[in-house]
């Protein structure tokens, strides 16, 4: 009889048959050449009838892990406030439910550096670096947002000599439990979770740090462990009850969406503590959408943290514009609310952490993902995300093979939600052919015959149905139009009480450089711009052995730099002033430019690298510690030439490469050095 039918018509038979076995339809259409879409409808189930799935905690941003939020302290208002309401104000733009940041460490950790609270052993400050204004900023529009911190990099003086932090684990708990005491007393911010960092095969860093944080009074401060790998944490974690009660959180950076069956083991709370890492622009939107609902489904994770969470630092540093949206242009007030914004807006407007997944999660039949939470009083919300393969691919791990056609699905509620009778609709468009693509649009609602509601997807979308109808699409009048770091650029550093330790723009990439009051030479040099680092910081991507904070524009060509310089190390001591330096962030060692060095022993040279091995000038130059000194360094074309106290020092030095890049200033090695006075004139 089948012989006897037309295409059509033994499609018919076909799919009703597989709807009766229970088999997908993808499986039955593409045998006969037909596509899914033909005619053809899924459709799941929503309830709360056989209990709900684990307790979500929020999607979030990370400040750190390299200085990631360096120039959004220098945006003028109101547009570093109109940044802040579209990250962290709820039912605005990303509504975030939480902020990672970095606990400072003195240490390159991918972008640049941010400052230690605790420079030496028995030093302290809890003012430094930018990270508890962020904190206080973000808790002021959201006062629910739950703060995380981690340190990704310690001071020396925690290691003892050695390049890794846990050989005297006391001393290592010591110091991140000091930073979380500071926060609560002098900014008022409780940090909630506090991430350790270790593949260490014997973990017994963690259960003292529980120890040290209980004796502090931080007895509801919860650890994350590793904040890295799945392993070992997690088979140690099935072995060893005291290391099982330290830990909260099992966090995995990167985990691709999918989490190890020993995890689950665990019973713990599972999530992706680091995640995205990936450019801005839509296709990265695409890698988010996939995750968020993904990270759930493939791997129970209740968490997602995008790494990171504005793109505020200088585009040519590694891993450019891989925040949430683009901040990096303070001296022109621009910034770029990217597409992640609004896809995130999708989950966090529409949910809170405490809401429960429900167990009816899962994949479409013809590819992508649908989640749905409920608070637990009627109120749900369901996420839909049907991102293609090549339009999602997210920076890590490699993204195995996979489908995604249009499809029609139909949502059937269930339980509790059986009598809901609309539902509110968010929907966001990618279109990567007209490049016209629309982000978090409000929809006529949804209305619902008994309990139930269809849909047609297309590829590369995004839905949210949800009860609540307190979304919002936030806008600002447009921000100033975006312009190249100025030419004439000037800082004296007389700032009597600076907001933040460091001088605007610049952004230390080995080395820390802070403003400081000169109690030894006050004369005209009362305020300068200081490296305070003298002992090379416990690390862990690679950093230079020299200090380097850089700044300005990467396509700067011809150019005069002027600073007045202080050694503080007798005979040992070296100063610098660079341009066209053409690398920082973690590649920062491998450096090259034209760096004009004045050193302690009275001798001066001219390097075409940070690392000082390749000389194109070199000779007597009287310098001296504990004296003020001005140079100058002039590169115009293939030439450099500099000068000492107003006077020529060398000429025509030859520079082939490289043709542009940064101004920078910095030390010979780690050591106590000032800088004042700086100025520069450029041309592209």
């Amino acid at each position: 009889q089948c012989s006897r039918m037309g295409r059509r018509e033994l499609a018919a038979l076909l799919l009703g048959l597989s709807v009766a076995l229970g088999s997908s339809h993808s499986y039955v259409l593409p045998l006969l050449g037909l596509s899914v879409a033909l005619g053809s409808s899924h459709s799941y189930v929503l309830t709360d009838a056989e209990g709900l799935g684990r307790v979500f905690d929020g999607i979030g941003g990370l400040s750190g892990g390299g200085a990631t939020s360096r120039l959004l302290v220098n945006y003028a208002e109101p547009y570093r406030s109109q940044i802040l309401d579209f990250l962290f104000k709820p039912n605005f733009g990303a509504s975030l439910h939480i902020l990672k940041v970095e606990i400072g460490g003195d240490a390159q950790t991918t972008d640049g550096t941010e400052p230690s609270h605790m420079h030496y052993e028995n030093d302290e400050n809890f003012f430094r670096g930018y990270e508890w204004w962020l904190m206080k900023e973000a808790k002021k529009r959201n006062p629910n947002i739950t703060l995380i911190s981690l340190p990704w990099a310690f001071p020396g003086w925690v290691g003892r000599g050695k390049n890794w932090p846990y050989d005297f684990p006391d001393i290592t708990a010591a110091y991140v439990v000091n930073w979380i005491l500071g926060a609560k007393q002098y900014h008022d911010l409780d940090i909630q979770y506090v991430g350790v960092r270790t593949r260490l095969l014997t973990l017994n860093p963690i259960p003292l740090l529980r120890y040290t944080l209980d004796k502090s009074g931080l007895e509801t401060v919860r650890i994350i462990a590793s904040d890295n790998l799945w392993e070992p944490v997690v088979l140690s974690l099935l072995l060893d009850p005291e290391l099982s009660r330290a830990v909260d959180v099992i966090g995995a950076h990167y985990p691709g969406t999918t989490s190890v069956k020993e995890a689950l083991k665990t019973q713990k709370k599972l999530w992706s503590s680091e995640d995205y890492s990936t450019f801005n622009d839509e296709v990265g939107g695409g890698c988010w959408a996939r995750i968020l609902n993904q990270n759930y489904v493939n791997g129970l994770m209740t968490a997602t943290i995008s790494w990171n969470l504005v793109a505020s630092y200088y585009k040519d540093l590694p891993f450019s514009r891989d925040g949430l949206m683009t901040a990096e242009e303070p001296w022109s007030g621009n910034y770029v609310v990217e597409s992640p914004i609004w896809i995130t807006a999708h989950t966090t407007q529409f949910t809170q952490p405490g809401w429960t997944y429900l167990q009816t999660v899962g994949h479409l039949t013809g590819g992508g993902s649908y989640v749905a939470l409920t608070d637990g009083k009627g109120n749900l919300t369901v996420v839909i995300e049907t991102m293609t393969h090549d339009h999602s691919v997210c920076i890590r791990p490699p993204l195995p093979p996979f489908n995604v056609t249009s499809q029609n699905a139909t949502f059937q509620l269930k339980g509790s939600f059986a009598f809901i009778k609309e539902l509110q609709v968010w929907r966001s468009q990618f279109n990567f052919k007209s490049k016209k693509s629309s982000f978090f649009q409000k929809l006529t609602p949804q209305k619902l015959q008994d309990g139930s509601f269809t849909l047609e997807l297309a590829e590369d979308e995004v839905y949210t149905f949800t009860t609540l109808p307190t979304g919002q699409k936030g806008r600002f009048p447009a921000p100033p139009p975006s312009a190249r770091f100025p030419k004439v650029y000037k800082d004296d550093f007389n700032v009597r009480n600076p907001p933040f330790s460091e001088a605007p723009d610049f952004a230390d990439q080995t080395g820390v450089f802070e403003y400081h009051i000169n109690m030894t030479d006050p004369g005209p040099h009362v305020f300068t711009l200081r490296q305070v680092v003298t002992e090379r910081p416990v690390t862990w991507v690679a950093d230079a052995d020299q200090t380097i904070s850089v700044i300005g524009d990467h396509q700067w060509a011809d150019l005069t730099i002027t600073c007045d310089v202080f050694m503080e190390s007798v005979k040992a001591g070296g100063v610098f002033i660079a341009a066209r330096v053409d690398k920082g962030g973690q590649a920062v060692r491998s450096a090259k430019g034209v760096f004009f060095w004045v050193f302690a022993d009275g001798t001066y040279k001219v390097t075409n690298d940070l690392a000082g091995q390749t000389v194109l000038a070199e000779g007597k130059s009287g310098t001296r510690a504990y004296g003020w000194h001005t140079v100058s360094l002039t590169v115009e074309g293939q030439y450099a030439s500099g000068q000492l106290n107003g006077y020529p020092l060398w000429r025509n030095a030859v520079v082939l490469t490289p043709k542009s890049g940064w101004a920078a200033i910095g030390t010979r090695a780690f050591e106590l050095a000032q800088f004042d006075n700086f100025a520069v004139v450029a041309e592209y």
